[in-house]
C-alpha cells in the first residue's frame, strides 16, 4: 500500500530484457535504507518487488503484463522516476490509498503554465472516465492528485510547485505518458451498478459523478 506522496526522484542505472519481460536497475541510495528483498516499491506508480539490492541500487523485475499496462516499457538508461516507498502501520497518510495496481496510461494533451501552477490536461480512453469524478482522486506517475475538470476523453490536473519540484511531473512535456491509477471507490461503485441495476445505471452514474461534458 502506498500513498501518493513521492518520496524522491531517481534514476535509472539499468535497463535490460529478460525471459517473459524487463529488469529495472534504480540508484535508489538513502531510499534504500532498511529495504529487503521481497519489499514493495512504487515506481512511476507500478508497484515493483525488489530482487536484488545494494547500497546504491535496487534491482526490479518487471513482466509483460505491467510493461504492455504502463509506461515502465519507455523507460531507458538514465532517466528519471517517482519513487516512494510501501507505507507501513501507523505511518502518516498525507495522500490517498493507493495500491500500486497502474489501471492504464494516459496521454498529456496541454500543459498550462502559470506563475504559482501547472496545469496537465490528459487524455485517456473513454472507459476509463467512468472512474474518474470532479474533484476525486486520481494517480498520475505515482503523485495523489484532485480532479479539476474533465470531458468527453480527458481531464484536468493542477500542480503546485512542490509537485513540480520534487516528481517528475515537473519536467513532462506534452504527448507523452503517464501512468493512471484511479479511485477504487469509485471503481467499486461503478461495477456494481453495472452488475446488480443495469436498468437506472444512466441515471445514478449521472448523480455520482454531476460532471459537465466539454471538449478541449
Amino acid at each position: 500500500m502506498f500513498t501518493g506522496i513521492v518520496q524522491g526522484i531517481r534514476k535509472i542505472s539499468l535497463v535490460s530484457d529478460i525471459k517473459g519481460g524487463r529488469k529495472l536497475r534504480i540508484q535508489l541510495d538513502d531510499l534504500s535504507k532498511n529495504l529487503v528483498k521481497g519489499a514493495s516499491v512504487a515506481v512511476n506508480g507500478v508497484c515493483l518487488t525488489a530482487t536484488k539490492i545494494s547500497k546504491e541500487w535496487t534491482e526490479f523485475d518487471i513482466i509483460q503484463e505491467t510493461l504492455n499496462r504502463s509506461n515502465l516499457s519507455e523507460l531507458k538508461y538514465g532517466d528519471s522516476v517517482n519513487i516512494e516507498r510501501a507505507c507501513s502501520y501507523g505511518d502518516e497518510v498525507g495522500g490517498h490509498h493507493v495500491s500500486g495496481h497502474v489501471d492504464c496510461v494516459g496521454n498529456i494533451k496541454k500543459i498550462y503554465n502559470s506563475p504559482n501552477n501547472r496545469d496537465l490536461i490528459i487524455n485517456c480512453d473513454k472507459k476509463w472516465l467512468a472512474y474518474i469524478i470532479h474533484k476525486g482522486w486520481v494517480t498520475v506517475d505515482g503523485v495523489s492528485l484532485t480532479v479539476v475538470d474533465l470531458g468527453n476523453n480527458w481531464f484536468s490536473v493542477s500542480l503546485i510547485p512542490e509537485t513540480l519540484k520534487q516528481t517528475v511531473l515537473g519536467f513532462k512535456k506534452e504527448c507523452q505518458n503517464v501512468n493512471l491509477e484511479l479511485d477504487s471507490t469509485v471503481k467499486v461503485i461503478v461495477h456494481t451498478i453495472e452488475r446488480m441495476m443495469p436498468e437506472i445505471k444512466e441515471s445514478v452514474m449521472y448523480n455520482i459523478k454531476k460532471r459537465g461534458i466539454n471538449e478541449v
